[in-house]
């Protein structure tokens, strides 16, 4: 995706982009990796007619963009309201007081594997018991950590499924869990109202991450598709920011079954990798070994409309009081 708000000069015409995810766990009819021609069609499709489109889907950048298979099946269009990604709007969101800090806990213990499942790479965990949960945030009960995984651009220009005021990112990471007390197993949760909670963490270009580094080291052996390699003892919160601050709001899943089965939790703050650990993302491959070899990037679906939902934000509008208040000084100083 785009940070639509740098001054970068791209190429012209402008053109619209789809956007696509990885899926989640045994839930998606894998299809053949074959890619056709992007029509601005689907940005309509998605909820988002062509002429109101402006600056969130339509960019100036041309160059590669298809239409990934996973979305020319009739299960990528969904007729729900509660539909995810979004594109969060900071002044619309709004503060929540009762929104408590989320509480993590993982035990690095239950990591079990990679595996790459043609869409992007996952991290599984034992999910058997209460061992790696979190708690506290928007939510009623603990929830149990299932997998993780991440959404990635070809270019540090875009990657994020998720956008911030039209802002997007090079990637972001996407921790699974499901409600143990509502559900006897995550397929069940996928289906119930509120099964899930997904935490959506952002990743930037800047210093390296170290915490990120083992996982970096072990995606070589993950590079074709349904390839699985052990992954024991990590601990995902290295991977959280340290800022508490945090949106929430009730969404779906962003592959196929596109249950709206998802209460969202969007950290603010976003954490730092370098490009080499980008770059290690995006040699990986959609295709198995022995296949015309298609690099997997720009694993993401279409922004979605929020329609009538409230996003909210454990943590006061300050930047904006702040503007507002500048403003209103500039305008009574330039008052006659």
């Amino acid at each position: 995706m785009l940070h639509l708000a740098r001054t970068t000069a791209f190429p012209s015409p402008c053109a619209c982009r789809d956007r696509v995810s990885p899926t989640p766990l045994n839930l998606l009819n894998r299809q053949p990796a074959v890619w056709e021609p992007f029509s601005g069609r689907n940005c309509s499709a998605a909820g988002w007619p062509l002429p109101q489109l402006g600056l969130i889907l339509c960019t100036v950048l041309t160059r590669g963009f298809c239409l990934h298979p996973l979305w020319q099946s009739e299960l990528s269009v969904s007729g729900g309201t509660r539909q995810s990604p979004i594109n969060i709007q900071w002044r619309d969101s709004v503060y929540d007081p009762h929104l408590k800090p989320l509480k993590i806990h993982y035990d690095p213990t239950t990591c079990l594997y990679i595996w790459n499942n043609g869409y992007s790479f996952q991290v599984e965990f034992d999910d058997s018991a209460d061992k790696s949960v979190i708690m506290g945030g928007p939510l009623e009960n603990h929830y149990r950590l299932k997998q993780f995984h991440f959404h990635w651009g070809a270019i540090n220009e875009w990657g994020s499924e998720h956008m911030v005021d039209s802002k997007v990112y090079p990637a972001e990471l996407h921790l699974v869990h499901w409600n143990p007390v509502t559900s006897t197993s995550f397929e069940e949760a996928i289906m119930e109202n509120n099964g899930l909670v997904v935490i959506g963490v952002f990743l930037k270009l800047g210093a390296h991450h170290a915490g990120l580094q083992k996982l970096v080291d072990a995606l070589p052996a993950v590079k074709h598709k349904d390839t699985i390699v052990e992954f024991d003892v990590f601990d995902p919160s290295c991977l959280m920011p340290s800022c508490p601050d945090y949106w929430t709001y009730d969404g779906s899943l962003t592959t196929p079954p596109l249950t709206e089965s998802v209460t969202w939790i969007i950290k603010k703050t976003p954490i730092e990798v370098d490009q080499n650990q980008l770059e290690e993302f995006r040699m990986l491959l959609f295709t198995s070994a022995g296949e015309e070899e298609k690099r997997m990037v720009d694993n993401f679906r279409p922004l979605q409309p929020l329609m009538n939902r409230t996003v909210r934000s454990s943590f006061r509008n300050h930047h904006l009081l702040n503007i507002e208040t500048r403003s209103s000084e500039l305008a009574h100083q330039h008052s006659p």
